[in-house]
């Protein structure tokens, strides 16, 4: 197949790239600085890639891995809702539409919570949190506004799913799990502020699988792309500790975290609220996953990056 990335050079784009290209496929890459250029926001020659393409992955969006300022906020806002607004026209131009659009969405558009888990027919989507910043409604809310601009595309004979990716881990540089394992082996990866909040993620290796059963089969609308065992961050550091070996890891409280957030750019967000998220369309259309606890998934992981 000829498949068509925009926003194809980060971590995500590039699992992908690397997986369906060893799996035979023309794979096309539009970004602003590799590949075929645009501007995310604007048609332009690019779009002739589309035309003709079997499948669209749509990864365009600026990184969440920043300070959660206002400008940030508001150009993760653009940035998504713009291409994912061009994208729709460039198929609705196209002679001969792609049959999949692949749109990339996030984990983070459920409710901060830990009583339940949240699937995509009766999890609760977002809302302002007791006890939590009022900007992480921002966050829910530009998440809303992207799948937004895929389900008002007008493209018929196109099937458009919106993929709901909690945290992909994968062993490249420069990704999640590369992170918080350089937390763990510095002896830093114990609980943040008491470790409750669950974490949802997906080996790189299912998230890959997950993309090729979307394209192959019927499936629309909003999919989770999480393994269907989350757990609370204390016992997900815990067993990232034990694929490095390490059997201690300092705490920190909320405040701490902060302060590491500040030095590195980051925001507490990505560590504090609870994503519990599992695949439920997935488990329906019977997707078997190869890592769907997360020791064996970071045993593996640590093991290649080895």
């Amino acid at each position: 197949m000829k498949i068509v990335i925009p926003g194809g050079t980060g971590q995500i784009g590039t699992v992908l790239h690397r997986a369906l290209t060893a799996a035979g496929h023309e794979v096309v890459i539009i970004s602003r600085h590799q590949g075929v250029h645009w501007d995310g926001r604007t048609l332009g020659p690019w779009a002739d890639e589309i035309n003709g393409a079997d499948v669209v992955i749509n990864l365009a969006g600026r990184s969440v891995s920043c300070r959660y300022t206002a400008e940030n906020l508001q150009q993760m806002m653009r940035s998504r809702i713009d291409s994912a607004r061009v994208v729709g026209e460039a198929i609705a131009k196209a002679e001969t539409p792609p049959k999949v659009w692949l749109q990339m969405s996030t984990a983070t558009i459920y409710a901060h919570r830990f009583d339940a888990a949240n699937d995509e027919a009766t999890g609760v989507i977002g809302g302002r949190e007791k006890d939590v910043p009022g900007y992480w409604a921002y966050s829910v809310e530009i998440a809303k506004r992207w799948e937004a601009e895929l389900n008002a595309a007008v493209t018929p004979q196109t099937r458009k799913v919106a993929m709901r990716a909690a945290i992909v881990m994968s062993p490249d540089r420069g990704g999640a799990f590369d992170y918080l394992s350089w937390l763990a082996r510095l002896g830093l990866g114990g609980a943040v502020a008491g470790g409750r909040q669950y974490v949802s993620w997906i080996h790189d290796d299912d998230f890959v699988r997950a993309v090729a059963m979307l394209i192959r089969e019927p499936v629309e609308g909003a999919v989770n792309l999480a393994a269907p065992n989350p757990l609370p961050q204390r016992e997900f550091m815990r067993e990232l500790r034990r694929a490095w070996r390490r059997p201690v890891g300092l705490p920190a409280t909320a405040w701490m975290a902060e302060v590491g957030a500040f030095a590195i750019r980051s925001d507490t967000e990505l560590l504090l609220k609870s994503r519990r998220v599992v695949p439920g369309k997935l488990t329906r259309a019977g997707f078997e996953f190869h890592f769907p606890n997360w020791r064996e998934a970071a045993q593996n992981l640590a093991e290649r990056r080895r």
